[in-house]
């Protein structure tokens, strides 16, 4: 197993130079002409290995060491042995001092290493230069990438000795008495981790202590220096910085931001001072497109740090082939490779490669030159960045201050060093945020669309289709990208939903509009807005795409239809987005003291230990995510003491901080290697040994994660119903199964139940060709004004005659209109969807000729409207009965998805005519006739009472091959948090559906705002908003979830339930939550504290089956199947117990509600259709039964002010039923009947008793919103 153990700054530490004696024998006889002498070849002087500990007896030190068995190997020098100082592998083995093996990590070359560390060549000089520091990137073959740091300083050579700098034979020196040469030496430090700024800020202080040194002398302080790093631990994930101490500066070692986040430790915007905005747009899309790259500089530390930051600019996309920074004189050649790769070479080489390199892109960081090498083939094009992206991009960069001298300006002069460094390092990181952010914008608006192209269930992208739908300009860009492995990788994490950084910004950025695109997938065409814009800016056109829109239905209050935005999404301009300024804390590491010593050692780990547990101590519960940092640290460095039961309690409480930064592979390496001792005793604690249960349970799980990517193709060989099926739900044209299934009738009527290459072929490029022409229909001003900004025209029909004149028959989503002709074309309404009372299909006498003609009668207007459309009548006459049908329902249902469903019915109607071009194609369109045929068959009728009540219905379902059940809702209400943003500050509704899926809606719109996030893979059983930043979640793989309500994330679970979770309930003191109570299905209750998350108290009930709770004046009634429990809530001692003692029912109880102020308990029995009601005072007494007409279940149900509303299941005509009864307390009878959803009610949730939310079953698999009162 590769390294478990963190690594801490250092991995090992290098002495480079050439041997003093090959020095002395190249001076020899020179007489100081060193301009030609030949470059020296630089080699291994000192290896530095951890852990450095000058003790024999290691036992205890070592005890972690088990854990990090890296992969390693001895290096023997050929010629010259170097020093090892006191050498020890990670197992504790001690090596000999004598011995000419280094014991080294695996990866490392030491070969190759001295040639990078002096890419340049080894020259002696006649004076000595300033030290010089550089920066290297190793890349193994794996892809991980080692980072080191090289600091270059010159030692002087007299009189057969040397010195650092010069600085110990000054006086021989002013005397001028020997000839004084200098040569320069390296130390290389090599780290797992990028921390470039601070190793830099390590190495200088390192050559100020060297100066007054001698050779041997030098080599022990960069021991020490070594040690010291390799003592400091790398901070975790998240808002904690380390800061150490280290003669004269104070070292800062930042974390990244989140997990799947990089380490940023290096000036961001250098190459925005190096390039212009367009030329790092160019480099953009030269690494976008995976060229063969070679940066040059003068200067060996720019080349890998502007290489660096461009790697960092792709965040969350990767480079995925040879990335090399700095290519030594001797590894020129490499840039002959044949492959896409990026390297870096110095200037003096740039003629050089120029010459002799194919296909290559150079880039001259000294004067932003960017050109390209001889060509095979034909010139090479750089295609441009997508053009709106690109001015976005432009502008923001332009509002970053890039320079920190512009910011001291109006600031008092500084006076401490200190002081300086940490103003600086302050506006560093506020900038480097601002470049990130601006960089991931750049991401997002260029591949924000691609998942409109996707198919999720097939993993299918449509790459032809997504093509289409980018601007003319844009397309060149898009084709080479989408060839590389860097965008196969970024289709991957998009397909396995992924909420990386670009998913978060996307997210974050939505517009209402979006978001309501997630509830109504409908085939898209230009929207009105859209259409008017495309007019005034012309210049503009071919860069917007394809649109949808939603229906207004006259009676719900929805925001203005979604639009999906155009291929390049136009975003707010000006300076970069900015982000709230996250909050960092630094923690200082104790003083590290030499010579080290075991007892040092010990002595440092021990003090480390004392302050993170004084910070720990400290620290209000509240902030979560810094106790997290804390324990995470303390549990290694209990590691490092070898209190392996230290270390797992300390990673154990991760769970209830921050789940995010749990080291799994770690502590089940822990778990591997625990003595049996304390085996036994972690066995002992019932936290460890969940923990220890759930980490090796994991390890058993295989999940086999799907990968792969098929881009769509049209099928080769004859297709059954479900093959069909597959192939229809990967080109993108519909995804429900069941209009799939008509569309497969249509398809094959009067032929075997199969269909063939061709007629799927002719069926999908009719309806791709429908949705291209659909761009290109462009509406006078005269006939935009009339229409809302979110209508799209979906069809036209040829010019006809009819009896409002010649012209065009127009369909939209709410109305149809003749587009008249003329010298003036114009707008002639025909008649709202709405307001359509009849249509028929007639012929009319013409001559001798009987013409087909359409005739559409409309409420308020006397006359018909009649249009010859000839042979196009039947068809206008299955879609306009089809729309009319659609409407009606979408109306009385207060659904306005089945308005998109019978568009998507319309569409697939006209693509069958057209692609069976036979007499049977109007019958086969018929089959698509879905709502028609509803409305004809069985009378959609909805009950006056239904109708009255019901206000809206909404899918969470939207989008997915089938409709899922309901498991749990949750309506939380909104508050305003100026830290947050104003859509975080609407109420919310919390749908939980199967497999831990949850889709959150913002009520005050019914948009989706997050969509599908997982908890799990169980079935969710309770949710509660604990308080306003925590939703808890309970579920049957026994967790509860903690959600985030600001971060929409869950960073926090709890365990200590033994089975699946059943109910959670909120105890409050003066309107304050000061306790939560959870409940198990084996009788557990468990009493939290809410800010700690730590158990108060655990009660076990002494029956099992406990399902729901409730609480009242300091007392917990507990639901069983067999009874109802009344404990207290501070002792949990029973007080009362309501037994099922009911001759005429013989199930169990299903749920129950209190009414305590009529000391009332209401109760109903699974598999029972009777509601009873007992007297708390005397429960002993027969309780009153009511009965509720026409219900075959009672499945929920949920007390709304002075009413139980009951949601149950039931039998109409075959079919199953979702019916809803609103019982009166007071009465003990049904007010109202609601009949609202296809399937069995399966939950109930209250919205501030204003309104009621249900969830049907997976039948149907929506919610409907109910007036309350």
């Amino acid at each position: 197993m590769e390294d478990v153990l963190p690594s801490g700054l250092l991995e090992i530490c290098l002495l480079v130079g050439a041997p003093t004696e090959r020095v002395r024998a190249l001076l020899q006889g020179t007489q100081r002409k060193l301009r030609n002498l030949p470059p020296l070849d630089p080699e291994v002087l000192s290896v530095f290995v951890p852990p450095f500990i000058s003790r024999d007896d290691v036992q205890v030190i070592n005890a972690g060491n088990n854990l990090n068995k890296s992969k390693r190997r001895s290096f023997r020098k050929k010629k010259e042995r170097p020093k090892i100082e006191n050498v020890k592998s990670f197992n504790g083995e001690q090596k000999a001092p004598d011995t000419e093996d280094v014991v080294v990590p695996k990866d490392i070359d030491l070969i190759a290493l001295p040639q990078l560390c002096f890419p340049g060549g080894v020259y002696v000089t006649s004076e000595s230069k300033e030290d010089h520091i550089h920066f290297l990137v190793f890349t193994d073959v794996c892809g991980n990438r080692t980072y080191g740091v090289v600091a270059q300083y010159y030692q002087s050579i007299q009189d057969g000795s040397t010195s650092s700098n010069g600085q110990g034979h000054w006086e021989s020196v002013q005397t001028g008495k020997m000839p004084v040469y200098f040569v320069p030496c390296a130390v290389c430090v090599i780290s797992r981790y990028p921390y470039f700024s601070a190793l830099k800020d390590c190495l200088s202080c390192l050559l100020v202590q060297l100066r007054p040194f001698r050779d041997l002398d030098v080599e022990e302080h960069i021991k020490e220096f070594a040690a010291k790093l390799f003592l400091i631990p790398s901070p975790p994930p998240g808002p904690l910085h380390l800061v150490f101490h280290m003669k004269p500066l104070q070292i800062i070692i930042p974390s990244r931001e989140d997990p799947d986040s990089p380490i940023i430790d290096l000036d961001l915007h250098l190459p925005l001072l190096c390039f212009k905005p367009e030329q790092v747009l160019q480099i953009m899309t030269c690494i976008l497109t995976e060229q063969r790259i070679v940066f040059f500089s003068s200067d060996w530390a720019l080349l890998t740090l502007v290489a660096e930051c461009f790697m960092l600019y792709l965040h969350p996309l990767q480079w995925q082939h040879t990335f090399v920074p700095i290519l030594s004189r001797q590894m020129l050649d490499f840039v002959m490779a044949p492959t896409s790769f990026l390297m870096g070479c110095h200037i003096d080489h740039f003629d050089e490669v120029s010459m002799e390199g194919e296909d290559l892109i150079l880039i001259n960081i000294d004067n932003g030159d960017i050109s390209h090498s001889k060509m095979v083939e034909e010139e090479l094009e750089i295609p441009d960045v997508p053009a709106q992206a690109a001015e976005t991009f432009i502008k923001r960069v332009e509002g970053l201050q890039l320079h920190f001298d512009l910011e001291l300006c109006h600031l008092r002069a500084g006076t401490d060093l200190g002081e300086l460094q940490t103003r600086r390092r302050a506006w560093q990181q506020k900038l480097n945020m601002d470049v990130q952010q601006t960089m991931l914008q750049l991401i997002v608006n260029i591949f924000r669309e691609v998942k409109d192209h996707l198919n999720y269930e097939h993993r299918v992208f449509n790459s032809e289709e997504f093509l289409k739908t980018r601007a003319i300009g844009d397309q060149p860009f898009y084709k080479k990208v989408l060839e590389t492995y860097m965008f196969h990788s970024f289709l991957k994490a998009r397909l396995n939903r992924k909420m990386d950084a670009f998913a978060r910004l996307d997210l974050s950025t939505q517009s209402e509009e979006d978001r309501l695109d997630l509830m109504f997938p409908t085939p898209r065409r230009l929207t009105i807005e859209k259409m008017a814009s495309k007019r005034i800016s012309a210049e503009r056109r071919a860069s917007r795409r394809m649109v949808i829109s939603m229906p207004n239905l006259q009676d719900i209050q929805l925001p203005e239809g979604p639009t999906r935005n155009s291929s390049l999404r136009k975003v707010a301009t000006g300076v970069a987005m900015r982000t709230p300024s996250k909050s960092i804390t630094t923690f200082k590491i104790p003083e590290i003291h030499f010579p080290l010593l075991f007892q040092c050692v010990h002595s440092y780990y021990t003090d480390f230990f004392n302050h993170l547990s004084k910070a720990i101590s400290t620290l209000p519960p509240e902030n979560s995510a810094l106790l997290a940092r804390y324990f995470y640290l303390r549990g290694l460095v209990s590691l490092m003491q070898g209190k392996l039961l230290n270390a797992l309690s300390d990673f154990q409480n991760l769970e209830k901080t921050d789940l995010r930064i749990f080291p799994t592979d770690l502590v089940r390496k822990i778990v591997e290697t625990l003595p049996r001792s304390e085996r036994l005793q972690a066995d002992r604690k019932p936290e460890l040994k969940r923990l220890i249960s759930r980490v090796m349970e994991k390890q058993r799980e295989v999940l086999k994660t799907d990968d792969h990517v098929k881009n769509f193709e049209l099928p080769k060989t004859h297709m059954q119903l479900d093959d069909f099926v597959k192939r229809i739900q990967e080109s993108g044209i519909v995804r429900d199964i069941d209009t799939i299934h008509r569309l497969f009738d249509a398809l094959t009527v009067g032929q075997q139940k199969q269909i063939d290459p061709e007629t799927f072929r002719d069926f999908y490029n009719y309806w791709k060709e429908t949705e291209a022409e659909a761009q290109e229909v462009n509406l006078p001003p005269a006939v935009i004004e009339h229409l809302d900004k979110n209508e799209c025209v979906y069809k036209l029909s040829c010019s006809v005659k009819t009896s409002y004149g010649v012209g065009k028959i127009a369909l939209t989503q709410k109305r149809l209109f003749l587009l008249t002709e003329g010298g003036r074309p114009g707008y002639v309404p025909i008649a709202a969807f709405r307001d359509i009372e009849d249509v028929k299909s007639t012929t009319v006498a013409f001559l001798l000729l009987r013409i087909p003609t359409l005739r559409i009668k409309t409420l308020h207007k006397k006359e018909v409207f009649e249009a010859n459309l000839k042979t196009e009548c039947d068809l206008w006459y299955l879609i306009v009965k089809e729309m009319w049908a659609g409407k009606k329902m979408a109306y009385d249902h207060k659904d306005p998805q089945y308005i998109q469903q019978a568009l998507t019915n319309v569409l697939l109607m006209d693509a069958v005519v057209g692609a069976l071009q036979s007499s049977k194609s109007i019958y086969a369109a018929s089959k698509l006739s879905y709502f028609d045929r509803m409305k004809n068959e069985v009378p959609m009728m909805v009950p006056k009472t239904t109708s009255e009540t019901l206000k809206h219905k909404i899918n969470p379902s939207a989008g997915e091959t089938f409709p899922q059940a309901i498991d749990v809702l949750l309506y939380t209400p909104g508050h305003l948090d100026p830290s947050e943003r104003l859509d975080n500050a609407h109420p919310k509704l919390w749908c939980a559906l199967n497999e831990g899926k949850v889709v959150v809606f913002d009520a005050s719109t019914w948009s989706i705002q997050q969509h599908c996030f997982k908890m799990g893979r169980s079935k969710l059983t309770c949710m509660v908003m604990v308080e306003q930043s925590q939703v808890w979640i309970g579920s049957q793989d026994s967790i509860i979830y903690i959600i985030n309500t600001h971060s929409m994330s869950c960073n926090k679970q709890l365990n200590d339930h033994r089975s699946d979770v059943t109910d959670i309930i909120v105890e409050k003191k003066n309107g304050t939550p000061s306790e939560a109570y959870s409940s198990s299905l084996d009788g557990m209750v468990i009493a939290w504290n809410i800010s700690t998350l730590k158990v108060n108290r655990v009660f076990q009930l002494p029956c099992q089956n406990l399902t729901s709770m409730k609480l009242h004046d300091d007392q917990l009634w507990c639901c069983t199947r067999s009874c109802i429990l009344v404990v207290s809530i501070h002792e949990f001692q029973l007080q009362m117990k309501i037994e099922h003692h009911l001759k005429d029912v013989c199930s169990s109880f299903l749920g129950f509600q209190l009414f305590p102020e009529r000391d009332e308990v209401w109760a109903s029995y699974s598999g029972s259709s009777d509601l009873y009601v007992w007297n708390s005072k005397d429960l002993s007494s027969t309780p009153q039964k009511i009965h509720l007409q026409d219900c075959s279940e009672i499945t929920c149900m949920i007390r709304v002010k002075n009413q139980l509303w009951v949601g149950s299941s039931g039998r109409l005509q075959g079919k199953s039923k979702g019916k809803i009864y609103v019982v009166s307390a007071e009465r003990k009878s049904v007010e109202k009947e609601l009949v609202g959803h296809a399937d069995a009610v399966k939950a109930l949730c209250s919205a501030e008793d204003r309104y009621v939310l249900s969830g049907s079953g997976k039948e149907e698999g929506k919610i409907a919103i109910w007036k309350a009162g």
